[in-house]
Formats: structure tokens, sequence, C-alpha cells
């Protein structure tokens, strides 16, 4: 088991029921909140994440997270190797990836550069998978798109052979995780929640998805999973900011409008659906007041057991950013992590 400190989490109430197999894999046993970054070109924005990740561990949050992206702004093309920089300046905080695009890779390569992050972070790593949308980068891949699941499904099981006979065999693919790091699937429509579910994985929700559709999802993925009788963990990503400044405010929900109206070009389907939705139906963004009765209205109707927010955003400046952030886990977390939540499972129901 990982050597943490789980004091150090934040100052949240447990769940209020006990906790289940997969919270206690995921070092959930209470609701926790997490950031997620872009990737580092320079040597200016590797400092900048450094800082966050320092910021997260003084502040006792859960996790810090990165995207596998290519050929964008922003992009994060080898996060594996981007977080094992961060976990070797920090104790506590664990690290995951929130969407690495197996069919773009070697099984074998990502087999052994996931066990080797878990053994040198000491079980601290965490492991969202992808397949990829973006056509033009599965062109470079050459990935055909009809086949990124197929790929998908054939990667994962030789990954989890590769450390079945790591671990028995006690080799440089043994994770230090047993019998791997905690892995969840990003999921978007119908086909990404299915498979997901066959897989028994948890379904990790994107910040751009509206809550309407985050909860259909989560009854969708449950009614699917081979075994739907234990409370699926919920994996939750959404663009939070806080402050008292109506001008700050103001600029966020600009600047942000823009950011989605520009990346609608593209994108498929659900995704693009989601992007034409009003703003607060995807992201939380107010006074204290206001974003704490928001989240825990949230987190009452999703279960919410990580809540992964993205702390860098428009082009603030770097201390109100920060500002935000600390308001989040130590003035609002608490209260929304201590709300009473139903112990009762969601429906399985699926809406008509």
């Amino acid at each position: 088991m990982p050597s943490l400190d789980p004091d150090a989490d934040l100052h949240a109430e447990p769940h209020p029921s006990r906790p289940t197999a997969a919270q206690r894999a995921w070092g959930l046993e209470r609701p926790c909140l997490g950031i997620s970054l872009g990737g580092a070109h320079s040597t200016s924005e590797v400092a900048r994440n450094r800082a966050w990740v320092a910021l997260a561990e003084q502040r006792g949050l859960h996790s810090v997270w990165l995207p596998e992206m290519h050929f964008a702004a922003g992009a994060c093309p080898a996060p594996l190797l981007e977080l094992a920089g961060y976990a070797a300046s920090t104790r506590r905080l664990r690290f995951g990836t929130t969407s690495l695009l197996l069919p773009l890779h070697p099984p074998e390569q990502i087999a052994a550069e996931i066990a080797a992050l878990d053994q040198l972070s000491r079980g601290r790593l965490l492991i969202g998978l992808g397949r990829g949308f973006n056509k033009k980068m599965l062109a470079a891949f050459e990935v055909p798109p009809a086949e990124k699941r197929d790929r998908f499904d054939a990667a994962l099981d030789r990954i989890y052979s590769l450390w079945a006979k790591g671990n028995r065999a006690n080799t440089a693919l043994a994770t230090y995780q047993k019998p791997h790091p905690p892995l969840a699937v990003a999921a978007f429509g119908p086909k990404g929640l299915s498979q997901a579910a066959r897989r028994g994985l948890p379904y990790l929700a994107s910040p751009v998805e509206t809550l309407d559709q985050i909860a259909e999802n989560q009854r969708r993925h449950r009614t699917e999973l081979p075994d739907p009788s234990p409370a699926a963990l919920s994996l939750v990503m959404r663009s939070v900011f806080v402050s008292d400044d109506l001008g700050e405010l103001a600029e966020v929900r600009e600047a942000l409008s823009r950011e989605t109206t520009g990346r609608r070009a593209g994108m498929p389907e659900m995704i693009r659906k989601a992007l034409e939705a009003p703003l607060d139906e995807r992201v939380v963004i107010g006074t204290r007041s206001e974003v704490t009765r928001r989240l825990v209205s949230d987190r009452q109707r999703l279960g919410i057991d990580l809540l992964i927010v993205r702390p860098q955003l428009a082009k603030l400046d770097g201390a109100i950013l920060e500002r935000s952030l600390i308001r989040l886990a130590e003035e609002i977390w608490p209260s929304v992590a201590a709300s009473a939540v139903s112990d009762q499972p969601l429906s399985p129901a699926l809406p008509e």
C-alpha cells in the first residue's frame, strides 16, 4: 500500500458509509479534491506547473492530473514522463493521467512506463485511459478511427497480462500497487461508456460535459457494469473559479466562453452538444457562498468521490488563480465533502 498520510488530505469528513474497495484503492475514503494541469513546453511553464504541484502538496489535495494531447496548444504528449518529475519532488500527492491514449502506443511500452512510475512514486499513480477522437492525431499515429476501440481492448488485455507476469516473477514490469494501479476510462458517448463498463472500470467525466449529461452517463455506465451492486466511483472534472471580485468573475466567464466557442469545430457530436449548452451548466464560477451551494448540490446529485478542477483559467494573474484554488480547498471543499449524501446508489433506470 502507498506510504501516505491520510490526515493530510484536506479536513473533510469521511464517507457516510464504510468505504468500498475501490474507494480505498483510489485513496478516496473521504471525498477529495484534485487539480488538472496543461503540458509544460518551456522552462517557465515547467516552473509554473511545479508551483501548482507544490501548492497541491502543501494544501493537502488528493492528486494532480495531466491529459495526453498532441499537436495542440497546451498539449501534453508525454504525461507519464512529466508526472515522474513532479512525483520526485513530493511525498504524499497522487498523480494521474486523465486520458492516456492506448491506441497510439505499443502496449509493452505503456505497461513498462506505468510500472516504473508506480514503483518510483511508491504507489501514488492513478491512470485514466482514453482512445482519442481527433482525426488528424489518429492519422498521424496511423490509427484508423474505426479501429481505435478494438486497439484499446487489445492493448489493455496485453497490459494486464504483462503486469500479471511481472508481478508473479518480480520483473521490471511489476507494479507497486497490486494487481496494478487504479484505472478509469475517459468517455463521452454510449460506446465509450459501454467499453468502460464492460471492463468494470470507473467512468471519468469530462470537464465539458453538463451536469445532466454526467448524471445520465453515470446511470448508463452503472447499468452495464458486470456487477452493478457496489456503488461505482464518481470521478468528475470541472472548471471552478472562486472570487468575491465581480470584475474577476466577469473576466473568467468571458474567457471560458471564448475558449469553448473556439473548440467546437471538428469535435464529436457529444462534445459539441455539451459545448453548446449554457456556460453555467459546464463550469462553476462565483463567490464563496455561490460556489459552495453549487458544489454541495452537484455532489449530492452525483455522489462525487473525486472532483478534479482546472486552476489555470483565462489569463488572470497567477496570484488570483492561486487564491481561488486555496479558497476552494480550505474554505469551500470541507463543507462540500461533509454534505449529506445518500448511501443508496443511483437508480439503474435509464431516462426515456
